[in-house]
């Protein structure tokens, strides 16, 4: 799969829900977000199709989001479905971690091939102040035991929120210094609630970690299917990465499409470019229907993001990320 720009398309990231058993302050109000009801999400069989269909034209990498996607039922089914797809090299999930020891086992019986857990702080105050909720044990449990277990890859992404608390960040270095595990900054998107706050750069993450553990070396190697930069730090086992989408425009290689909950094919982060498939799959259309019509959406996937301009366009995406897919 080829969009215009001639960038290789291979990666589908699939919101399997719009729920969350989290409210973050850059992801959903308070109250939360008014829930697509149950008939117009997708249902695990035409995720599958879906899937099937893209493989079979050069989808190799899945990666399963939410919300939150484990509080989806039976989403470890759908998993093993993805996994017996032909074409499909790697089936990989963005959990917040409250459910992560709850499931690992299944997880990782169901094949999945690495995990990555979203958590931005490792103080309790902090955590119950970005996410309105008091999970952080629960959290770290299931990180701990993933540590432990130690049988698939395990990655942590934080989003440094700015003005909260940003010198605590380095606290969640220790796993990456003491396990094989990859600690990754994102830099905040401006995305629904997100362009409400600033965003913390590569560059001051960076300057911090480098004045408590000395100079960040450049990995050169690949460690997993999207834009992360990796490095290497003195005495850590993992890595350090950044994902830094403001900073560091990497839209010239970008090798992903999206996939909603309710059936919606979003070809770029910032804006509502795409198509809904929901439909198509209820008339029962042929598989050659359906790739044509995500093919010409593909292929129209927009060159770059402007996330650096400050002015919004018509053509914006205006759904948070719960409801885009984290």
């Amino acid at each position: 799969m080829r969009d215009n720009e001639g960038r290789v398309i291979d990666y589908l990231r699939i919101s399997i829900t719009d729920r969350c058993n989290l409210r973050c302050i850059y992801c959903m109000p308070e109250e939360g977000v008014k829930n697509i009801c149950h008939e117009k999400i997708l249902s695990y069989d035409e995720i599958a199709r879906i899937c099937s269909v893209l493989a079979g034209h050069g989808l190799k990498k899945i990666k399963i989001t939410g919300g939150e996607p484990l509080v989806r039922k039976d989403a470890i089914v759908l998993i093993r479905k993805l996994k017996k797809v032909p074409g499909i090299t790697s089936v990989t999930l963005t959990t917040n971690g409250v459910l992560l020891e709850q499931y690992y086992d299944e997880l990782i019986d169901a094949g999945i091939d690495s995990i990555t857990v979203s958590l931005d702080t490792m103080k309790r105050n902090v955590y119950q102040q970005i996410t309105r909720r008091d999970e952080l044990e629960r959290v770290l449990r299931g990180i701990e035991k993933a540590i432990r277990e130690n049988r698939v890859r395990l990655k942590i992404n934080c989003v440094c929120v700015a003005d909260i608390d940003t010198q605590n960040v380095l606290a969640l270095l220790n796993y990456a210094q003491r396990a094989d595990v990859d600690i990754r900054f994102i830099e905040m998107m401006p995305i629904g609630l997100g362009r409400q706050f600033s965003f913390v750069s590569e560059a001051v993450i960076r300057k911090m970690i480098e004045e408590k553990y000395g100079k960040l070396t450049p990995y050169g190697k690949t460690r997993g299917n999207g834009p992360c930069k990796y490095y290497d730090v003195p005495g850590f086992i993992g890595k350090v990465g950044f994902i830094s989408a403001v900073s560091h425009k990497f839209c010239d290689t970008c090798n992903r499409v999206r996939l909603t909950s309710d059936g919606f094919l979003k070809s770029c982060l910032q804006y509502d470019h795409g198509v809904y498939l929901k439909s198509l799959l209820e008339q029962k259309v042929s598989d050659e229907i359906l790739w044509e019509t995500m093919k010409t959406a593909i292929k129209q996937k927009p060159k770059a993001h402007h996330f650096d301009e400050k002015k919004t366009k018509n053509e914006d995406e205006i759904r948070g990320m719960s409801q885009i897919g984290g």
